[in-house]
C-alpha cells in the first residue's frame, strides 16, 4: 500500500485488490477499451490529486522548521570547521 494514496498499486489499476486463491470465475462482459480508458483517466486524476495534496502537506511542514539564511559579504570574517575535510598533515 502507498503510503500517500492510501492504495496499493494493483488497486489502483485495477480498481479491486489481487485474488488470493484460485476460484473458477463466472463469465461476464468483458470492458471495451474505452471504459477502460476512462476508468484509467479517472484513477489517475484521484491518484494525482492525492499526490498532490501530500507534497503541499510536506512543503508546508518543511517551511515550518524553515531558517533565514545568513547572507555573507566580502571581507567578514567567518569560522570555518574542518571536522569533515579529509586531508593529511604531513610533518616536515
Amino acid at each position: 500500500m502507498n503510503t500517500s494514496t492510501q492504495v496499493s498499486p494493483f488497486r489502483a489499476n485495477n480498481k479491486r485488490d489481487p485474488r488470493m486463491e484460485f476460484k473458477m470465475r463466472k463469465k461476464r462482459k468483458l470492458e471495451g477499451a474505452r471504459e477502460f480508458m476512462e476508468r484509467m483517466k479517472k484513477t489517475q486524476k484521484e491518484a494525482q490529486a492525492v499526490l498532490k495534496r501530500a507534497q503541499e502537506e510536506m512543503k508546508r511542514q518543511v517551511d515550518r522548521k524553515k531558517r533565514e539564511v545568513k547572507e555573507y559579504w566580502e571581507r567578514d570574517l567567518v569560522l570555518l570547521s574542518t571536522k569533515d575535510l579529509k586531508w593529511q598533515i604531513k610533518r616536515r
